[in-house]
């Protein structure tokens, strides 16, 4: 590339559509035929810094992106100036109780609350919080919703509250559907307009969310992807999202899927290839004639879980499947006329035949792709449908009192849910097909198996219904059970009393199934550590059948009552057949009509929230407290210390384990904190409606039965070896009790640390039980970011260097050489493990920083007093 410095922003460039005229950043013009050598992602980049950045900081921005072009990664950092925020109910709660307390600590600090509002639009919507209590009952969805706003009506109030406060806020009530759904079918412009310089501007589209699985909106060409709360909240007070540029993973698809296959099944072929290649961060971007094959549903599906294959984006080009998508949900056909001109004359269209640069290309054959599931414990590890009795037969499960009335690895839960696939009408039309043909065959659902239907948004109702299907899928148990994440984020509700039973008797081990995107264990429900992910007609199948030990490919799913033996290939529709039900069903119109009137949901409009610039927060409360660490005094944690490592942990250490969403069960010590307080032992909800709470938190972080803490592992669960003393106490007694010593602390772990959902409490409970620095082998992105933003150093032990190789006894501490003057990104930190015996080992770790603002967050203390002070300097200026 030819000198790029000073360049114009070619002033003149304007398209029209209906009348209006819009600038825009034409890129062809600026830069040629090198543009086509970028991946279709640092296009998008590039165009945001031209727009967004000046003089000498555009100029380098710029340069360094087509520097980029020579090795195919940098280490050049950008600013990324997203046009939007989306955040869901239990990640906004606590983002946005940090706002209200950081409003208490600005007033306490002398300056006007209210300077603290949001400069980018926010949506939140409300999802997370529905359980599956009722079931396979016509009005089980109305009755879980009631449920819900009862359990939860304290923080919907506080969530009125925040859209009444602080400006540009917005909240969609509970009932209007999945937040990645929302931003599908009723958020997502992929072009956008503004004001800028006062000529009005057209943009891409672009986006952060408060969800790993925000990437899903990449299926229709819109560049968006996760991050913690905390990130969210330097985006949303003005600061830009500074990244290294991304190294770009291409995955060249070519054929077309064949007869049988689903998007889920490419999902998770993606996922585990992936994975196997050690994508960690990256971009990943679609190309190839393959992708032209693609629906924007099934496109949808698999950058739905970008997250599970490791990468920030799964990014899909605009085409003409957008377009189609667009007019399917009813857009407005001015607004895809602007759609199709725009990404055409930026060269952002998709071309088929293109073949950009790339850090890395994977290669798929889409015709090579057959029925999968994965399980049973990791989204990556791939199998065939017909390998799930193979897998199980591995375990070497046996029945403690003899045979039961049931298999021994029982479908306890089979749930058709999340985002992942709920959105893809086709996959919900094969899943009702499935049902429909079981139906006429008279085959019934085992009583033993939890059934549940939650798709991404109440439209689908609608051309369910249109379709004949809601009859079908209601007669094998799968009625819908209302418009959430419910049983993929864990909210799944009680077990049936026969697999509590069995349970309890030690005559099972049961399995989940779900059409959802993670199966950790644990995750789905706390007693079941087994579940397959798979698509939502494989979910009816393995339901009618109630057992996981199946092998479906050559054993019958059920035996009809004429004995006749049916088998999935009697059950499984065509794609010409799906094709034909999804033509009738099918209905723009469905799409606002039904958002709007789940939007006037009247007991949600009917809760009275406080009127006022502070939240009047209530001691007595259980759900809200004003959290300690949103103050000025908090202070840098870096530095030169010895610390106790307060937990050493393994692998795959997922931000369940660490911060669970679950229900909080009965016996638990969390259990015993809340009906001290005047809580219902028998209805205390779940972890995440009290993400609001922070003395819940502290006490929720790592209770997970699935842990393992390899300084003491025959602890209880939640529970750690205060070392001094030699006493066995609940994790946040033993973190107290070291910090009321002045002891430091540090945690362990191996590889993918902080894998799964992007929850800031997973680093804010460890900031509160007074972590300093995390070593572990390797880190999940958001994670990281997260324990940044709670000012907590996140390292990465050298090569060779892991739990098992440390072999940390207690006795042994941690010194760790991280001076605020000294840190860099990437940069070297010394650390020396001091034996109780007194032989010391020293090597070096890494900081896992990406760029200078992580640096300047950390020397801050963490996100929020970053902002606090910044928003007092501004005031008094």
């Amino acid at each position: 590339m030819e000198n790029l410095s000073t360049f114009p922003l070619a002033p003149e460039a304007r398209l029209s559509i209906g009348g209006a005229s819009y600038r825009f950043v034409d890129l062809p013009a600026l830069f040629g035929a090198q543009l086509r050598s970028l991946p279709v992602v640092l296009r998008l980049l590039l165009e945001n810094v031209i727009r967004n950045a000046e003089g000498s900081e555009r100029d380098s921005a710029v340069q360094a992106i087509f520097a980029w072009l020579a090795h195919g990664t940098s280490e050049a950092e950008i600013a990324f100036h997203p046009g939007r925020v989306l955040m869901h109910d239990t990640t906004s709660t606590p983002a946005l109780v940090d706002v209200a307390a950081m409003r208490d600590a600005l007033a306490e600090a002398g300056v006007d609350p209210a300077a603290l509002n949001p400069v980018l639009p926010v949506d939140v919507s409300v999802d997370h919080s529905l359980a599956v209590e009722h079931f396979a009952r016509a009005d089980a969805a109305t009755h879980n919703l009631q449920l819900e706003l009862r359990r939860n009506e304290e923080r919907y109030r506080f969530l009125r509250w925040a859209s009444r406060a602080l400006t540009g806020v917005r909240i969609h009530p509970p009932g209007t559907g999945i937040m990645h759904t929302i931003n599908l079918e009723q958020l997502a412009s992929v072009v956008s307009t503004e004001s800028r310089d006062g000529d009005r501007w057209a943009v891409p589209d672009t986006l952060i969310g408060t969800d790993s699985h925000t990437p899903m909106i990449n299926g229709i060409g819109v560049l968006g992807w996760g991050v913690g709360g905390l990130e969210a909240q330097t985006v949303m007070f003005g600061l830009p999202v500074m990244q290294r540029i991304p190294d770009v993973v291409g995955v060249r698809l070519t054929s077309a899927l064949p007869a049988g296959t689903c998007a889920t099944d490419l999902a998770l072929t993606v996922t585990q290839r992936l994975r196997q290649i050690g994508v960690s961060g990256e971009f990943v971007e679609f190309f190839g004639p393959g992708v032209a094959s693609l629906s924007a549903g099934e496109r949808a599906v698999v950058a739905n879980m970008a997250p599970e294959y490791g990468a920030t984006t799964g990014y899909f080009p605009v085409d003409e499947h957008t377009l189609a998508y667009l007019h399917a949900t009813h857009r407005e056909a001015a607004a895809i006329k602007l759609v199709e001109t725009y990404t055409k004359s930026t060269g952002l269209w998709f071309d088929p035949e293109a073949e950009p640069r790339y850090t890395r290309v994977l290669d798929i054959d889409l015709a090579a792709i057959g029925m999968h599931v994965a399980g049973p414990r990791r989204p990556q590890d791939l199998l065939s449908y017909a390998d799930t009795a193979t897998a199980l037969a591995a375990l070497a499960f046996t029945p403690a009192h003899g045979p039961a009335a049931m298999p021994k690895h029982p479908v306890a839960i089979a749930a058709i849910t999340s985002c992942t696939n709920t959105s893809d009408p086709a996959l919900l039309i094969a899943a009702g097909l499935v049902a429909r043909k079981a139906h006429r065959l008279g085959l019934k659902t085992p009583a033993w198996v939890k059934t549940s239907l939650a798709p991404g948004s109440p439209a689908a109702a609608a051309y369910l219904e249109r379709a004949g299907l809601i009859e079908d899928l209601a007669a094998l148990g799968f009625d819908i059970v209302g418009y959430g994440c419910t049983t993929c984020i864990g909210n799944s509700g009680p077990l049936t009393e026969p697999i509590r039973n069995a349970l309890a008797a030690g005559s099972i081990h049961p399995v989940a199934v779900l059409s959802g995107n993670r199966n950790f264990a644990g995750r789905i429900h706390p007693d079941l550590d087994l579940g397959f992910i798979m698509s939502p007609p494989l979910v009816i199948a393995f339901a009618l059948a109630g057992n996981a030990q199946v092998d479906l490919s050559r054993e019958p799913v059920q035996i009809a009552a004429d004995g006749t033996p049916v088998h999935l290939r009697d059950l499984w529709p065509s794609r010409a057949e799906i094709a034909a039900v999804l033509t009738i069903a099918a209905e723009p119109d469905d799409y606002p009509r039904a958002f709007a009137l789940a939007s006037r949901n009247p007991v949600w409009h009917g809760l009275i929230a406080p009127d006022s610039q502070r939240f009047p927060w209530d001691p007595k409360s259980t759900a809200l407290r004003r959290p300690p660490f949103a103050a000025v005094t908090e202070a840098s944690q870096l530095g030169c210390y010895r610390a106790y490592p307060l937990l050493v942990l393994g692998d795959d250490i997922t931000t369940d384990h660490i911060s669970p969403a679950s229900a909080i069960p009965r016996d638990s010590l969390v259990a015993d904190y809340l009906v001290e307080r005047g809580d219902d032992r028998n209805d205390l909800n779940v972890f995440a409606s009290r993400r609001g709470n922070w003395e819940v938190m502290v006490r929720a972080a790592f209770h997970s039965k699935t842990l393992v803490n390899l300084l003491k592992p025959d602890v209880p669960v939640a529970h750690t070896l205060h070392v001094p003393s030699g006493d066995v106490l609940p994790i946040f007694a033993a973190a107290e009790r070291y910090r009321q010593q002045g002891e430091a602390l540090v945690l362990i772990a191996g590889e993918r640390y902080g894998t799964g959902s992007s929850r800031d409490w997973a680093a804010k409970g460890q900031r509160l039980l007074g972590i300093r620095a995390v070593l572990a082998v390797s880190f999940e992105r958001i994670h990281r970011s997260n324990l940044i933003g709670m000012g907590i150093l996140p390292l990465r032990l050298p090569s060779g260097v892991n739990p098992a190789t440390l072999m940390i006894q207690p006795g042994d501490t941690v010194e760790v050489d991280a001076q605020a003057d000294a840190l860099a990104p990437r940069c070297a930190v010394a650390i020396r493990v001091r034996r109780s015996s007194g032989r010391i080992e020293a090597f070096e770790a890494s900081a896992a920083i990406e760029t200078q603002l992580e640096v300047q967050l950390l020397r801050a203390g963490g996100v929020i007093p970053s902002i606090l002070r910044n928003t007092i300097a501004r005031q008094a200026r």
